[in-house]
């Protein structure tokens, strides 16, 4: 007998067909989602930094550093050439003005010293013997000039009693006239005699000054010779500290080499390295801070090198108010140079989302914080520690500023703590 098998409703072929259609609408819902929804990643909020948008002071400031050099350095050079026979101290010591620091040797230049004195000396000798000499020649016109006087007063005396004789017939027209020719050559003797002595007298002047400017050209040289001699033992221009001295005992030093150099100890400068970038902006007055064993200091610009070497210039900084007692020559220091006034603004901290948005973007916080979404942004200026933000956060928000590195293309991250 016949029977009636009934059907089973879920056949293999039936499951196999409805899993593969939905298996194919999930893919077309899970296409749809991530093509046209919101990319979405799970990240363990112990792997990401969250900072807090504040409204607060702004400066613009950039991080330098600056290395400790003394208020005044003077170098010491080799006036002269020479071999280094003695050193009186180290390198290190402290020096008083005028101490002497090391002596050389110039057997060269102490032989033209001595040939010099002899020259000054000869100069001299001769100088007495012309002024002596002078001093003869003038007696001895002297002398005959009072024998020129005494012979036209006894012509002329014997003129004028020859004149009155002629006159009275007492004696000859020829005894007249020798009597007035004898007063008229002894007239004409005493003026080429007092010509002739102030000739010799302008001659014996001009040559004792030609002596004189001779003597005093060749003693100024001299002096300088032993200027040159003296200059063979370095001495210290200020008080201060030598330091960079480098110079053994018989050690040959050429002229114009450099032998150290006297630190003066009445204070201390900071010179700074600072990137071309910033060469507009940077000018005296600016002013600048570091932190010392917990302590902060200030400075200021006093001098700007425009000179840009390797893509830095730098300036020369003083302190303003105290200054450390324990800072040491040399020593760097880790300063923030202010580029502008302090002014209220709206900070975000720097961190290292900046690297994959350029400043455009960044992941905020949801209220209940378990999404940071995606939103636009504008920043300004910039300092160490802060970027200025113009638009698209407000004082209270949090943000993500840790790394986008490995979620940049994302537009949520579901943020959750393992």
């Amino acid at each position: 007998m016949d029977r009636v098998i009934a059907k089973k409703k879920w056949t293999s072929k039936r499951i196999v067909t409805i899993a593969g259609i939905a298996a194919i609408a999930l893919l077309i819902l899970g296409s749809y989602y991530f093509t046209s929804g919101k990319s979405r990643l799970n990240v363990d909020t112990e792997r990401l930094t969250i900072s807090e948008v504040k409204k607060g002071p702004f400066q613009v400031t950039i991080a330098i550093n600056g290395i400790v050099l003394p208020q005044t350095s003077i170098y010491l050079d080799a006036q002269e050439g020479g071999r280094v026979e003695q050193k009186y101290v180290e390198d290190g010591a402290m020096m008083q003005e005028g101490q002497p620091i090391l002596r050389l040797s110039n057997p060269d230049l102490e032989l033209s010293l001595a040939n010099q004195e002899t020259s000054v000396f000869n100069v001299l000798t001769q100088m007495q013997i012309a002024r002596n000499n002078a001093q003869q020649n003038t007696v001895a016109r002297l002398n005959q000039m009072a024998e020129v006087d005494n012979a036209l007063k006894e012509a002329e005396r014997v003129y004028n009693l020859n004149k009155k004789l002629f006159s009275q017939k007492v004696i000859g027209s020829q005894e007249f006239q020798s009597a007035e020719n004898a007063y008229q050559y002894q007239v004409r003797r005493k003026k080429l005699t007092e010509d002739i002595m102030r000739q010799d007298s302008a001659t014996n002047k001009i040559q004792l000054q030609q002596n004189e400017q001779s003597y005093l050209n060749m003693k100024k040289a001299l002096d300088l010779m032993k200027k040159k001699v003296g200059d063979l033992v370095v001495k210290s221009p200020i008080a201060g500290q030598l330091t960079s001295f480098d110079a053994e005992i018989g050690q040959n030093i050429g002229a114009g080499i450099r032998l150290g150099q006297i630190d003066a100890a009445s204070g201390f400068k900071i010179r700074a390295d600072i990137d071309e970038h910033y060469i507009t902006n940077v000018f005296t007055g600016l002013t600048a801070k570091f932190t010392l064993v917990d302590k902060e200091y200030k400075l200021k610009i006093k001098k700007v090198y425009t000179q840009v070497v390797s893509g830095h210039f730098q300036v020369d900084m003083e302190f303003v108010g105290e200054v450390p007692k324990n800072i040491r020559r040399g020593q760097t220091l880790q300063i923030l140079l202010a580029l502008s006034d302090e002014t209220q603004a709206i900070l975000v901290p720097k961190g290292g989302f900046f690297q994959s948005t350029g400043g455009n973007w960044i992941f905020k916080v949801s209220d209940d914080g378990k999404i940071a979404s995606r939103i636009n942004i504008q920043l300004g200026r910039q300092n160490p520690d802060y970027y200025e933000v113009l638009e698209g956060l407000k004082p209270g928000d949090k943000v993500v500023t840790s790394s986008y590195e490995n979620y940049d293309k994302m537009q949520e991250l579901v943020l959750k703590k393992e």
